[in-house]
This record gives C-alpha cells, sequence and structure tokens, in this order.
C-alpha cells in the first residue's frame, strides 16, 4: 500500500509540473531589444509566465545552444545568417502550416528571404544596419569612410570599440578592403588578417553589450554599433553621429525562431504570433529604434522614427548581409578572430 501511494503522490506531482509547465514561455533574447511591458502584456493576455534570458551575439547564441541549452528555451532571436546556421545544425523546429495565424501580416519583402525559405522555422522581429558612430566634440572630420575604424585619425586612436562578433566585424573589414566575404584567396585572406591585426592597436575595446554606453559615458569617441542602439546613445545626450561609410554598411533581419525541442511549443506558437501583431511589433521598433519586419504598423509608430538619421542612410548607401561560409571557409575566418582576440 505504501509503493501504492507513493507512486501515486508522484504521478500526481508530474501532473501538476506538467500542468504548471503548459503556463510557461522561455525565452532566449538579445539584451535590452524588447520592452518589458510587452512581456507583461503576453503574460496578462494568455496567462503564461515568461522568462527571459539574454545573449550579446549570435555566435555566443549558437554556442549556448550547442553546448546543452537546447531544449531550455522555447524561442530565440537570431540574426538572418544565423537563422541558416542553425537550421543547417538541426537546432530548429518547424511551424506547421496553419500554426501562426498571423502570418499573412509579415511584409512582402520578408516573407520568403534566402534565409528561411518560406518562413518554416521563424518569423520576422526587427531589421536595422551596423555602422559606427563618431563623438563630434572630439572628431570634427569626415567620418562617411570605413577608415575611422581599420585606419582612424590620431584624435580616435585608442578611443574605438569594437563588435565583439565576428561574423559583423570581419565583414565590415571585408568591406573596407572591397574583398569578398567567404573568400578563399589566400592572398585576400592575408590581406584580411593584416588588416585587422594592424588596427587592433588603435581599439580600446572589444565590446557588444555596452556598444551604446561606452558612446554616452565619453569611454570611446567612436565604435561599431547597430543603427537603433545608435539612436538611444544620440537620445540619451552623446554627441555622436551615425556613419554611412562609402565602402558600404551591414544590413539584417533579427527574427523570432521556434526551437527544437522546446518544452513549451504551443505558448512559444502564440508568443510569435502576438508578435505579428502590428500594435505589439510597433511596441519592439518604438523601443528599439529599429524597423519592424511587419506590416500596419505606422499608426503606432512614434513620430520621431520617421526623421531619425539612423533610420535614414543617403540614397545609393551600399548595403551587404553577413553571409553564410561552407565549413572550411569558415574555419580559416574563426582562425582570424581567435587570432586577433588574443
Amino acid at each position: 500500500m505504501k509503493r501504492l501511494l507513493t507512486t501515486s503522490a508522484m504521478a500526481l506531482s508530474l501532473m501538476a509540473g506538467a500542468a504548471m509547465a503548459e503556463g510557461k514561455l522561455v525565452i532566449y533574447h538579445w539584451f535590452e531589444y524588447i520592452p518589458q511591458e510587452l512581456l507583461d502584456k503576453f503574460s496578462e493576455e494568455y496567462g503564461v509566465e515568461v522568462t527571459m534570458d539574454t545573449y550579446d551575439s549570435n555566435e555566443a547564441l549558437l554556442a549556448s545552444l550547442k553546448a546543452g541549452a537546447i531544449g531550455t528555451y522555447d524561442v530565440a532571436v537570431p540574426g538572418d545568417y544565423m537563422v541558416k546556421i542553425m537550421a543547417g545544425e538541426g537546432l530548429l523546429d518547424e511551424i506547421g502550416e496553419g500554426e501562426l495565424q498571423n502570418m499573412g501580416n509579415i511584409a512582402p519583402e520578408w516573407a520568403d528571404p534566402a534565409f528561411d525559405p518560406g518562413r518554416k522555422h521563424s518569423i520576422p522581429y526587427q531589421w536595422g544596419s551596423t555602422s559606427f558612430m563618431v563623438n563630434r566634440d572630439v572628431y570634427q572630420g569626415e567620418i562617411n569612410t570605413t577608415d575611422i575604424i581599420f585606419n582612424p585619425p590620431e584624435e580616435l586612436k585608442g578611443k574605438i570599440n569594437v563588435l565583439d562578433t565576428p561574423g559583423e566585424t570581419l565583414t565590415l573589414a571585408s568591406m573596407h578592403l572591397g574583398i569578398p566575404q567567404c573568400s578563399t584567396d589566400r592572398d585576400q585572406l592575408k590581406a584580411l588578417n593584416d588588416l585587422v591585426q594592424g588596427a587592433k592597436g588603435d581599439w580600446a575595446s572589444f565590446n557588444s553589450d555596452t556598444a551604446k554606453e561606452v558612446l554616452v559615458s565619453g569611454d570611446a569617441a567612436a565604435g561599431m554599433i547597430w543603427n537603433g542602439f545608435g539612436a538611444k546613445a544620440r537620445e540619451e545626450g552623446a554627441n555622436v553621429e551615425y556613419a554611412y561609410p562609402e565602402q558600404g554598411l551591414i544590413v539584417w533581419m533579427d527574427n523570432v525562431v521556434l526551437l527544437k525541442d522546446a518544452p513549451n511549443r504551443e505558448n512559444a506558437l502564440k508568443f510569435m504570433d502576438f508578435l505579428l501583431e502590428p500594435e505589439n511589433a510597433a511596441a519592439v521598433t518604438n523601443y528599439a529604434r529599429y524597423t519592424a519586419g511587419v506590416t500596419g504598423v505606422e499608426p503606432h509608430l512614434d513620430e520621431a522614427l520617421t526623421t531619425m538619421p539612423e533610420q535614414n542612410p543617403p540614397a545609393g548607401t551600399k548595403t551587404a548581409f553577413v553571409e553564410v561560409c561552407d565549413a572550411e571557409t569558415q574555419a580559416v575566418y574563426d582562425q582570424i578572430w581567435t587570432n586577433l582576440k588574443k
């Protein structure tokens, strides 16, 4: 009888745990990228307890999931190239036909991206650009050139912050040199390595999660930054200007993905549908200062976004997405990055 009672107690405990799990959502997200009020709104509307952990780069996200975090989180928010990599690594679940009611709200230009054809694994979140900003109290010269990062003027030497993400930093370096991403040419790869190793002495730091703060505090006089983060730095009082370099800048689309073995899959889908509602997508844009990949957001947006310099590149600005290299080529770029960080 005691054994039966113990077994029954265990069964009840497991049932209670399962019931509790139905009311949870665990998010893996970039830092400072979603308003708490929006998470609270979702929690209240659906009776779901929301937990969120953060990361500071696409590469950190991938490393964490591959190290054993898969099965812990329900959704994550990788950039375009990382969606493709994660799908290839088998880290994403597939969204079934009809599982999301708001798929029709996706902006046409983001409905069938090359990094996730047919949106089998993801929905658009926000998109923007990666360039750099310069403190105009420190340097008043021309800033629309990647020389600011890789061959800086004397006023900026030793005062530059570079993003701690190889995908974007090495891509910007490739654009500076005018060479292809994922190059297999030995001379081009040597030139890339020489460029970043030579520029490293002029950099003060590799930092992503405080890229805004070091510009606001003045600890950095120039720094690579995402345009929305840059807008926040300016709005917080820093006399900084966002550069549109003649060599080009990086564009990206962040996406909400359904992770493999999501412990709360149904709630993950509810959350994705929730983010595809124009009012909610606009709430992220108003907070993060990027651009939504959803139609119908305009009536809900702050007026300042329409004239924000970080959102309005000059006509003819060159842009490029970060490309996904094959494994052998990527290993070379990984080695360049590893040597750079030593």
